[in-house]
Order: C-alpha cells, then sequence, then structure tokens
C-alpha cells in the first residue's frame, strides 16, 4: 500500500510527473469525464451506449494519482452510489496514462504509529471496492503499485493496457502491503510469484500480469478504456440480480474451502430458481429470443 512518486523515480531512475491526459482517442461515441464538483480527487461520470456503466477516473495526475486518505473517501462514496444506482451495472475504475495509481500517499503516513493505525482503523475506507455488490472492473494504464497494485485486486477484474506496471514494492521503504497485497497476490498468481514480487519489490509488466493471472485481458493504452466499456455493457445484458449472485459465488471460492465453497454455490443456484429472471432467461432460451431482464 506504498510506493508513490519518489520510490517509482528512484527504482526507475527517471522522472515520470510529466502526467497526460487520460487516453480517450478512437472512442468516439462515448462521452467521457465531466467532472462532479462534490469531488477533488476523483472524477466520475456515466457512459455506455444505455448510460448504465459507472466510471470513476482517480485524478491526482500530480502525484501519480496516489492514494490519499481524501481520495479513498471519495472512492468509496462514489462506488457506493453507483452500487445504490439501479441503473448502473458495473462500475470502472481507471487513473491515467501515466499511472492507475502509483501507491498509497507516502508523505500522508509517514507519521503513523502502531496504536494510531489500530485506534483509528487506518485503511478502513478502502473497503468500500472490495464490498461492492456489483461488478468492479479495473482499467489499469501505466504504474499500479502499492495500494494502487491492491486497489486493482479489490475489483472483480481486471483489463490492462499494453505498458502497464503492477508490483508491491512496500519492501523498500521499510514495510508490507497493508491493503490485501499479501492475501490477494497468492490467490491470483500463487505462493512463489507473490513471495518473489513482495519480498523484492520487482515490478510486473501487463504481459506478464496476464500470462501469471493478474489481469484478463490486455490491450493497446488509446484502447484499454473502450475495451473496458464494452465489458462492462456486456455484463449489463444480463440480470442484474444474478449478476450480483454469481459474483458472490465467485468470490466465496477464494474465501473457503472447496467442499464448502460447492455449497454455496448450490445455494445459490437454487436462489435464482426463486427469481422472475431465472423464468425470463430460460422462457426466451427455449422460444429463441433474446431475454427481457428487469432493470436492461
Amino acid at each position: 500500500m506504498a510506493s508513490v512518486a519518489a520510490v517509482t523515480r528512484a527504482l526507475l531512475g527517471k522522472s515520470v510527473l510529466n502526467t497526460g491526459r487520460v487516453a480517450t482517442a478512437n472512442t468516439g461515441f462515448i462521452k467521457f469525464y465531466s467532472t462532479a464538483p462534490q469531488y477533488e480527487n476523483i472524477k466520475v461520470d456515466v457512459v455506455g451506449s444505455k448510460k448504465n456503466v459507472g466510471l470513476i477516473q482517480l485524478n491526482r495526475p500530480k502525484a501519480l494519482n496516489a492514494l490519499c486518505g481524501a481520495l479513498f473517501k471519495e472512492l468509496g462514496k462514489a462506488v457506493e452510489e453507483f452500487d445504490t444506482d439501479e441503473k448502473i451495472a458495473a462500475i470502472i475504475i481507471t487513473g491515467n496514462e501515466k499511472a492507475f495509481a502509483a501507491g498509497a500517499d507516502i508523505k500522508e503516513m509517514q507519521g503513523n504509529t502502531y496504536s494510531g493505525n489500530t485506534r483509528q482503523g487506518f485503511l478502513k475506507d478502502w473497503e468500500a471496492v472490495s464490498n461492492c455488490g456489483k461488478p468492479v472492473i479495473a482499467a489499469v494504464n501505466g504504474f499500479a503499485l502499492g495500494g494502487g497494485c491492491e486497489l486493482a485486486m479489490m475489483c472483480d477484474i481486471i483489463y490492462a493496457g499494453e505498458k502497464a506496471k503492477f508490483g508491491q514494492p512496500e519492501i523498500n521503504i521499510g514495510t508490507i502491503p497493508g491493503a490485501g497485497g499479501t492475501q490477494r497476490l497468492p490467490r491470483y498468481v500463487g505462493k512463489s510469484k507473490a513471495m518473489e514480487i513482495v519480498l523484492t519489490g520487482t515490478f510486473i509488466d501487463a504481459i506478464e500480469a496476464e500470462r501469471m493471472g493478474l489481469v484478463s485481458r490486455v490491450f493497446p493504452v488509446e484502447k484499454l478504456l473502450e475495451e473496458t466499456i464494452k465489458l462492462a455493457e456486456r455484463i449489463g445484458t444480463h440480470s442484474p440480480l444474478i449478476v450480483k449472485m454469481a459474483k458472490q459465488s465467485v468470490n466465496q471460492a477464494y474465501e473457503t474451502t472447496l467442499k464448502s465453497g460447492l455449497q454455496f454455490e448450490k445455494s445459490i443456484f437454487y436462489g435464482t430458481f426463486a427469481t422472475e429472471d431465472q423464468k425470463e432467461g430460460m422462457t426466451a432460451f427455449i422460444e429463441k429470443r433474446a431475454p427481457n431482464f428487469k432493470n436492461n
């Protein structure tokens, strides 16, 4: 949950502070970010042909989108608002061409103490993303380091631009990942690779991240957001209720034994037969027509 601009420059041996604007070229049919006046560290918009995709852009470009406390409070609020909006089918979190998020804000937490962290519940605001009932997709261009990598792993799906870099370099500043890095990363890439990444602070590129299973797909930088929105729109063609139930079932696989997970899956599967969307979906299949799910 660390490693922002100063650490990144030290590790890379060059400055990367001249952040460009977000890649929006060649998208045409989509109107992107409209600044929400109530937010200072993020931008939000509703996009997609059906306007059913919530888009959140981390917006601290001079700090490589360092994840300060104020940013995460705003991010949590935006995620919760989209989660309760019946018109929103899925949520995308993205950054800019240079950085998805290069880590937590080191200057902000440098003076933290053990007792203070415990008393205040440090990082509790980070839980809103992983607690979201709707699918959350990370669209990662540039650096996703420390807390940025952890934020991406809190999401349900990660799409990456071909120049993306992932890593947990907290070891370089005398600490360890604290927002899930040591727990989620082994579940994505296995113990040995996770140990290598965490104990050395090594960066991995997008192609290696895809090969290891951390990333679902890799795209050219200028195509990433467009392709991520297409994914969210495709999810949005399905029953919102069944999508939520499917997400719960997949997540259960990471949190329990196989036997308990299979029992959970079966109970959720049985439960779908109590929904109108199951009746509509199977009837539409038999009648060879498109289903008309609620809220679509």
